[in-house]
């Protein structure tokens, strides 16, 4: 399973309308949350759309409409965002529960690869379903407000900017960014953020 960047946008965009709920605007633009992420608004709209359909989010009209959460952060697991938006997190269609596939393998049951493939999938599933938005916008809020950071989409992260990319094109440069805490090959999120176990 390898998460597609529509996949990545979803969860990038429901994160922050989490976050966004949590620091009191329940409604947000395509546009903010946009540039926020610096991801295109055009793609970002299609993927807001199918977070609609799915019923994640639900959508205002007019000047100030938006997007917000259609349910609670915690009836949210992760496991159910990347599925919809990705399909099966099986990386091979014999072991996915969703989407089951005979697989070319003479004797299925007794398949090496199989095996192998069903514990990838399980150990992948174990975590995305245990975590849900809740849990990530908790664990995003602790470190912001640990690094003295604003809280993005808050009165004094739109007063200050602080959270805004120095360069409209620019993915990882922020005014205000602290030194990473982690080894980037820690992988898993309770490794990353052991000071934040969810």
């Amino acid at each position: 399973m390898k998460l597609s960047k529509k996949g990545e946008y979803a969860l990038r965009s429901l994160i922050n309308l989490g976050i966004a709920a949590e620091v009191g605007r329940p409604l947000m633009r395509v546009s903010e949350l946009a540039y926020q992420e610096q991801i295109p608004s055009n793609f970002l709209e299609q993927i807001m759309q199918d977070l609609k359909q799915a019923g994640f989010v639900k959508s205002e009209r007019g000047k100030f409409g938006g997007y917000r959460l259609a349910k609670p952060l915690q009836s949210i697991p992760i496991g159910d965002v990347v599925r919809q938006i990705d399909g099966p997190l099986a990386p091979i269609g014999c072991v996915s529960q969703s989407a089951y596939e005979k697989c070319s393998c003479p004797d299925e049951a007794h398949c090496g690869l199989r095996m192998l493939m069903l514990d990838v999938r399980n150990a992948i599933a174990g975590i995305l379903d245990r975590y849900t938005l809740a849990d990530v916008v908790d664990v995003t809020l602790r470190k912001l407000r640990r690094d003295g950071l604003p809280l993005p989409f808050s009165p004094e992260a739109e007063t200050t900017g602080s959270m805004r990319p120095v360069h409209p094109r620019s993915r990882l440069t922020y005014q205000s960014v602290s030194k990473a805490r982690f080894d980037a090959t820690e992988g898993v999120l309770h490794q990353l953020l052991s000071d934040f176990s969810i």
